[in-house]
């Protein structure tokens, strides 16, 4: 098998995920190289890793550049994309920054593999709650076009960095031993016994930068602008895995029963819908969440339910872990493909 040269901008979070991920799944690496704001060494799943200062001519010989968006590098990809495309690297972006580019293609490897070979260069990883709702939505509207989304998001501390999942540790064991807490610094309001219902600013009608991502990054990655997609998005004081409550509207009546067996099916998936076992056992896990889906790679799917009101309204849970599909996984994954 060919080897290829990779790598990684950034080790915070999401970086230190697309080292480990690569690893795990035994991407033909030749040689791997850490960039990051300064060199240092990092020690990334029981290994030692010298990072090096990121400069355009770190990106020579490099195949694959994963950048990661986090370690207070947003943007990094703007600065050196361009850079690492010039010395012969097809960068792949989990920042912001290229993903509603006409040019760039914004891809998950379960909904639209085939815009890898569109690309000029650059491809663009999408926000993390998106990632997962495509994911589940893809599936159903394969077997009939869904017209309408109304989800809201419970999105982990770690989607906001690790000085974000320190905040959250933090201020709780805090609050339970002396009961203070500490002011918040990574979030804007405390997050410990707390919900924020604002991630990112607000824009246009008062929904959010976060919110309007899952709108224009669901149109495009689906390549259909006329579904309706409404968002609400929701910081909760989970350390890692978010977690939406979708709802959906299709053009044809499907089935609760053959819903299920689609999302049985589908790939990338894991389907845990249970709920007559509740009876017999309050404590089997007959639904998913975040503590299932922490450190897996699929997109877990449960509670789904027909609308009672509405004849194509279909509900449904979807967890999945940010920092892996949402971010690191999806990242490798098209690697893989290319």
């Amino acid at each position: 098998m060919k080897k290829y040269n990779v790598a990684v901008v950034g080790v915070g979070a999401v970086g230190e995920e697309m080292v480990k991920t690569l690893l795990q799944r035994k991407f033909p690496v030749n040689e791997l190289k850490v960039l990051a704001r300064s060199a240092r060494p990092v020690n990334i799943a029981g290994q030692t890793f010298q990072v090096r200062e990121t400069l355009p001519e770190e990106f020579k010989g490099i195949d694959i550049a994963l950048f990661a968006g986090t370690e207070g590098d947003k943007g990094a990809a703007v600065t050196f994309g361009p850079e690492a495309v010039k010395r012969g690297a097809v960068v792949i972006d989990n920042g912001a920054d290229f993903r509603m580019d006409p040019k760039v293609p914004l891809v998950v490897p379960e909904v639209n593999a085939g815009d890898v070979k569109k690309h000029q260069g650059i491809i663009a990883n999408p926000n993390c709650s998106t990632i997962q709702m495509v994911v589940a939505l893809w599936p159903i509207h394969q077997k009939s076009r869904i017209k309408r989304v109304i989800v809201s998001t419970y999105q982990a501390a770690s989607g906001a960095g690790r000085k974000a999942m320190e905040e959250l540790y933090n201020q709780t064991a805090k609050f339970i031993e002396k009961g203070e807490i500490t002011p918040p610094s990574a979030f804007s309001h405390r997050i410990a016994f707390n919900l924020i219902p604002q991630i990112g600013s607000f824009q246009d009608l008062d929904y959010t930068t976060e919110e309007w991502k899952m709108v224009k990054e669901t149109h495009k990655i689906m390549h259909d602008d006329k579904i309706k997609v409404t968002a609400t998005t929701i910081r909760v004081p989970v350390l890692n895995a978010h977690s939406e409550s979708i709802y959906v509207e299709t053009e044809k009546t499907i089935p609760v029963e053959e819903a299920r067996e689609i999302f049985r099916k589908a790939p990338g998936i894991t389907f845990v819908d249970e709920p007559a076992k509740s009876a017999s056992d309050p404590k089997l896990r007959t639904y998913p969440m975040p503590i299932d889906a922490d450190q897996k790679d699929d997109v877990y799917i449960g509670r789904v339910r027909e609308d009672p009101f509405v004849k194509n309204g279909l509900s449904f849970w979807c967890v999945a872990d940010n920092l892996r599909k949402g971010a690191a996984l999806n990242a490798v994954q098209i690697a893989e493909l290319l």
